[in-house]
């Protein structure tokens, strides 16, 4: 089985997005190289700008030309594009509705060893405050691929969250990405795992280690979340646990347990997440396994749960 960073799924999908797509405008914080939007400008260097290390001002600039009719791909790492021009976001491509896609790359945990400062675990919940803002954060090369293409048809500020982290894939040329959509993985009965990201794969794994038979189902879009597919599993399944490299706090587990609740459905949801604390330097991998976050620590609450 092929691994392949999200990050750099992106580079190729952007890419080749810019080529097909004359709109389409990419700017970077002197990242390229690392966020892989350099792919973009070694193939259309007229329409790629280096704003340098000033991701508020580069998110103000991408809103202008997006007013201006471009489709504006604005990337950084996503502590900064998310954390440091979180002004800039909310005032200047949320509130007038604008048309720029921010693909945030080095989110969570698996950023390793640069450590807490880099490790961002709240973007999505920052993220899902801004009034229509969609977010997606696909877990393989295929689906960043589709969904790249996606997002550039949808007209309104996006965010894609993206892994520094190689990951194993989970669809083939065959994967057809549907905006809003989750996909059933596995059917199962009495629990279900209701995965986004790198955590997709995790729940697989976690399929292996246990006795029972887990449904697992993957949550691309996380606004807006697949209500239906959320209320359907509910309603047939005793047990919902939602795994996410992310804090607990506003996530994934969160916009699940809004549509349960909402609902009045009598489920129960456990949420794996970073809990409410910063990560720290290490091997991608060990910190997984410590902030337990891994295909282990899903199998283990499957075993506590039933």
């Amino acid at each position: 089985m092929s691994k392949c960073a999200t990050r750099i799924a992106y580079g190729k999908a952007l890419a080749k997005l810019v080529q097909e797509n004359e709109r389409v405008v990419v700017f970077d914080a002197d990242l390229a190289g690392s966020t892989k939007t350099a792919e973009a400008k070694k193939v259309c260097p007229q329409r790629h700008f280096d704003m340098g290390i000033a991701e508020g001002n580069m998110m103000d600039v991408a809103a202008g030309f997006a007013a201006s009719g471009k489709i504006a791909f604005a990337s950084s790492f996503a502590m900064f594009a998310s954390g440091r021009a979180y002004e800039q976001i909310r005032n200047t491509i949320g509130y007038p509705h604008l048309n720029v896609k921010i693909c945030a790359t080095h989110a969570g945990l698996s950023v390793g060893e640069d450590g807490a400062s880099h490790q961002c675990n709240e973007d999505i919940a920052l993220m899902r405050t801004i009034p229509g803002m969609t977010i997606v954060q696909p877990c393989d090369a295929a689906e960043t691929m589709q969904a790249i293409a996606a997002i550039a048809e949808v007209d309104g500020p996006c965010y894609v969250r993206l892994g520094r982290f190689d990951v194993e894939d989970v669809y083939d040329e065959n994967y057809h990405f549907e905006l809003g959509k989750g996909v059933t993985l596995r059917k199962g009965s009495k629990v279900a795992i209701i995965a986004t990201g790198l955590m997709v794969q995790e729940a697989l794994t976690a399929c292996d280690l246990v006795d029972a038979d887990p449904t697992v189902i993957n949550i691309h879009t996380i606004k807006p979340i697949d209500e239906e597919l959320i209320i359907e599993t509910a309603k047939t399944h005793d047990v919902i646990i939602t795994a996410e490299e992310h804090t607990i706090i506003g996530g994934l587990g969160s916009a699940v347990c809004d549509v349960v609740a909402e609902q009045g459905l009598g489920c129960r949801v456990y949420k794996i997440g970073v809990k409410d604390t910063y990560g720290e330097s290490g091997k991608p991998r060990e910190l997984l396994r410590k902030y337990e976050i891994d295909a282990q620590a899903i199998a283990d609450k499957i075993k506590e749960v039933l």
